[in-house]
């Protein structure tokens, strides 16, 4: 199981965003890891088992969701900084999205 996990709910459409394209990378920019949501809006695996602390960055290709489900939106992309401190924690993010607003927090 990785470290990190995520959930993308549409709040417009009140329901999981399905197939929202996700990448973890360091903060540097080095990807580590892809995924992409499931019908509940999950991605229960993103990237390893274990992380060094340090700052990694989730980002949700947000413009090509919208656009295949035929919506406009004003955030193209969201990227999402998080402060890893350990390797004995997870790490799940979700985001509740519409398309002209969103809002995440530290889930567990």
């Amino acid at each position: 199981m990785s470290q990190i996990s995520t959930h993308v709910l549409d709040a417009a459409l009140g329901g999981p965003a399905r197939g929202v394209a996700v990448t973890l990378s360091q903060a540097d920019g080095l990807e580590l890891a892809t995924g992409v949501t499931d019908d509940a809006g999950r991605v229960a695996d993103l990237g390893p088992e274990r992380l060094d602390p340090g700052t990694y960055r989730i980002t949700f290709a947000t413009g090509a969701y919208f656009a295949a489900t035929n919506r406009d939106t004003f955030y193209p992309r969201v990227s999402i900084e998080v402060a890893v401190a350990g390797p004995g924690e997870h790490y799940h993010v979700p985001l509740l999205l519409s398309p002209f607003s969103y809002s995440t927090y530290r889930g567990n």
